[in-house]
Protein backbone atom coordinates (compact mmCIF):
# COMPACT_ATOMS: atom_id res chain seq x y z
CA UNK A 1 0.00 0.00 0.00
CA UNK A 2 2.10 2.99 -0.96
CA UNK A 3 0.63 6.55 -0.30
CA UNK A 4 2.19 9.98 -0.55
CA UNK A 5 3.01 10.83 2.99
CA UNK A 6 3.18 13.95 2.74
CA UNK A 7 -0.41 14.58 2.20
CA UNK A 8 -1.68 12.30 5.12
CA UNK A 9 0.33 14.32 7.87
CA UNK A 10 2.51 17.00 8.53
CA UNK A 11 5.70 16.99 6.57
CA UNK A 12 8.05 19.16 9.15
CA UNK A 13 7.03 16.12 11.64
CA UNK A 14 7.72 13.53 8.79
CA UNK A 15 11.15 15.36 7.94
CA UNK A 16 12.01 15.53 12.05
CA UNK A 17 11.82 11.72 11.97
CA UNK A 18 13.59 10.60 9.19
CA UNK A 19 16.28 13.01 10.93
CA UNK A 20 16.23 11.44 13.83
CA UNK A 21 16.19 8.27 12.74
CA UNK A 22 19.03 8.84 10.61
CA UNK A 23 20.99 10.43 13.55
CA UNK A 24 19.81 7.24 15.56
CA UNK A 25 20.97 4.66 12.94
CA UNK A 26 24.82 6.36 13.45
CA UNK A 27 24.62 7.12 16.70
CA UNK A 28 23.55 3.73 17.47
CA UNK A 29 26.48 2.16 14.63
CA UNK A 30 29.43 4.50 16.30
CA UNK A 31 28.50 3.06 19.71
CA UNK A 32 27.03 -0.40 18.87
CA UNK A 33 25.05 0.27 21.87
CA UNK A 34 27.65 -2.17 23.18
CA UNK A 35 26.64 -1.58 26.79
CA UNK A 36 28.67 -0.37 29.62
CA UNK A 37 31.92 -1.14 31.23
CA UNK A 38 34.29 -3.73 30.09
CA UNK A 39 31.78 -5.35 28.02
CA UNK A 40 31.33 -2.33 26.34
CA UNK A 41 31.33 -3.02 22.32
CA UNK A 42 32.79 -6.59 23.24
CA UNK A 43 30.52 -7.69 20.58
CA UNK A 44 29.83 -7.39 17.49
CA UNK A 45 25.88 -6.96 16.00
CA UNK A 46 25.93 -10.10 14.17
CA UNK A 47 27.45 -12.03 16.48
CA UNK A 48 24.87 -10.82 19.54
CA UNK A 49 22.23 -11.27 17.30
CA UNK A 50 22.93 -15.10 16.13
CA UNK A 51 23.76 -16.00 19.76
CA UNK A 52 20.63 -14.55 20.77
CA UNK A 53 18.72 -16.33 18.63
CA UNK A 54 20.32 -19.79 19.76
CA UNK A 55 19.63 -18.68 22.89
CA UNK A 56 16.07 -17.75 22.53
CA UNK A 57 15.20 -21.14 19.89
CA UNK A 58 17.45 -23.48 20.91
CA UNK A 59 19.80 -26.11 18.71
CA UNK A 60 19.24 -25.40 14.96
CA UNK A 61 20.97 -25.93 11.81
CA UNK A 62 22.41 -23.62 9.89
CA UNK A 63 19.34 -23.49 7.47
CA UNK A 64 16.67 -23.14 10.10
CA UNK A 65 18.82 -20.55 11.58
CA UNK A 66 19.21 -18.36 9.07
CA UNK A 67 15.71 -18.83 8.04
CA UNK A 68 14.49 -17.53 11.47
CA UNK A 69 16.60 -14.80 11.09
CA UNK A 70 15.73 -13.53 7.50
CA UNK A 71 19.29 -13.94 6.36
CA UNK A 72 21.40 -16.51 3.86
CA UNK A 73 22.58 -19.85 5.23
CA UNK A 74 25.92 -18.76 3.35
CA UNK A 75 25.90 -15.36 5.58
CA UNK A 76 25.29 -17.56 8.81
CA UNK A 77 28.00 -19.73 7.67
CA UNK A 78 30.76 -16.86 7.55
CA UNK A 79 29.10 -15.52 10.72
CA UNK A 80 29.50 -18.37 13.08
CA UNK A 81 32.73 -19.61 12.26
CA UNK A 82 34.65 -17.48 14.58
CA UNK A 83 31.80 -17.90 17.29
CA UNK A 84 32.66 -21.48 16.87
CA UNK A 85 36.65 -20.62 16.60
CA UNK A 86 36.14 -19.05 20.36
CA UNK A 87 34.66 -21.75 21.51
CA UNK A 88 31.09 -19.70 22.22
CA UNK A 89 29.06 -21.91 20.02
CA UNK A 90 29.22 -25.76 19.40
CA UNK A 91 28.26 -27.84 16.64
CA UNK A 92 27.20 -31.09 17.20
CA UNK A 93 25.60 -33.96 14.81
CA UNK A 94 21.96 -33.54 14.64
CA UNK A 95 20.40 -36.39 17.07
CA UNK A 96 18.43 -38.17 13.95
CA UNK A 97 20.68 -37.43 11.16
CA UNK A 98 24.25 -37.56 11.94
CA UNK A 99 25.48 -35.69 8.62
CA UNK A 100 23.37 -32.80 9.75
CA UNK A 101 25.65 -30.04 11.90
CA UNK A 102 23.08 -28.68 14.61
CA UNK A 103 24.60 -25.36 16.63
CA UNK A 104 24.13 -24.51 19.73
CA UNK A 105 25.04 -22.06 22.19
CA UNK A 106 28.09 -23.57 24.18
CA UNK A 107 28.52 -22.84 28.73
CA UNK A 108 31.10 -20.35 27.42
CA UNK A 109 28.67 -18.25 25.09
CA UNK A 110 25.69 -18.68 27.13
CA UNK A 111 27.97 -16.68 29.89
CA UNK A 112 29.24 -14.45 27.18
CA UNK A 113 25.92 -13.63 26.39
CA UNK A 114 24.41 -12.76 29.59
CA UNK A 115 27.71 -10.51 30.51
CA UNK A 116 26.62 -8.85 27.26
CA UNK A 117 23.52 -8.41 27.46
CA UNK A 118 23.77 -7.54 31.02
CA UNK A 119 25.76 -4.40 30.14
CA UNK A 120 23.45 -3.28 27.52
CA UNK A 121 20.60 -3.33 29.82
CA UNK A 122 22.76 -1.22 32.00
CA UNK A 123 23.48 1.18 28.91
CA UNK A 124 19.77 0.91 28.44
CA UNK A 125 18.72 1.64 32.39
CA UNK A 126 20.98 4.48 32.04
CA UNK A 127 20.32 6.12 29.22
CA UNK A 128 16.31 6.12 30.10
CA UNK A 129 17.33 6.90 33.85
CA UNK A 130 14.96 10.14 33.89
CA UNK A 131 12.40 8.32 32.03
CA UNK A 132 8.75 7.14 33.55
CA UNK A 133 8.67 3.08 33.44
CA UNK A 134 5.56 3.90 30.64
CA UNK A 135 7.52 5.82 28.68
CA UNK A 136 10.14 3.06 28.17
CA UNK A 137 7.32 0.71 27.39
CA UNK A 138 6.03 3.67 25.22
CA UNK A 139 9.28 3.92 23.31
CA UNK A 140 9.97 0.08 22.91
CA UNK A 141 6.67 -0.63 21.52
CA UNK A 142 6.76 1.76 18.75
CA UNK A 143 10.21 0.37 17.86
CA UNK A 144 8.79 -2.76 17.85
CA UNK A 145 6.72 -1.40 15.72
CA UNK A 146 8.85 0.49 13.91
CA UNK A 147 11.35 -2.53 13.15
CA UNK A 148 8.21 -4.41 11.88
CA UNK A 149 7.55 -1.95 9.43
CA UNK A 150 10.35 -1.59 8.16
CA UNK A 151 10.58 -5.62 7.57
CA UNK A 152 7.44 -5.63 6.38
CA UNK A 153 8.60 -3.30 3.65
CA UNK A 154 11.39 -5.01 2.81
CA UNK A 155 10.00 -8.53 2.30
CA UNK A 156 7.18 -7.19 -0.01
CA UNK A 157 10.41 -5.88 -1.98
CA UNK A 158 11.80 -9.51 -1.78
CA UNK A 159 14.38 -8.45 0.27
CA UNK A 160 15.37 -10.72 4.02
CA UNK A 161 15.07 -8.21 6.75
CA UNK A 162 17.85 -7.83 8.80
CA UNK A 163 16.34 -9.60 12.07
CA UNK A 164 12.72 -10.73 11.98
CA UNK A 165 10.25 -8.78 14.76
CA UNK A 166 10.51 -10.73 17.76
CA UNK A 167 6.70 -13.49 18.12
CA UNK A 168 4.45 -11.20 20.23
Amino acid sequence: MSMDMTTVGDTGLLDALQHEVAVFARRAEQTRLGGVGQVRNSMDRAAYLLLNRLDKEGPMGVKALAASMGIDSSTVTRQVAPLVDTGLVKRTSHPEDGRAVVLQLSPRGQTRLEEVRSSRRQLMAELTEDWAPEEREVFCTLLTRFNGALSARMASQGLPPAEPAPAS
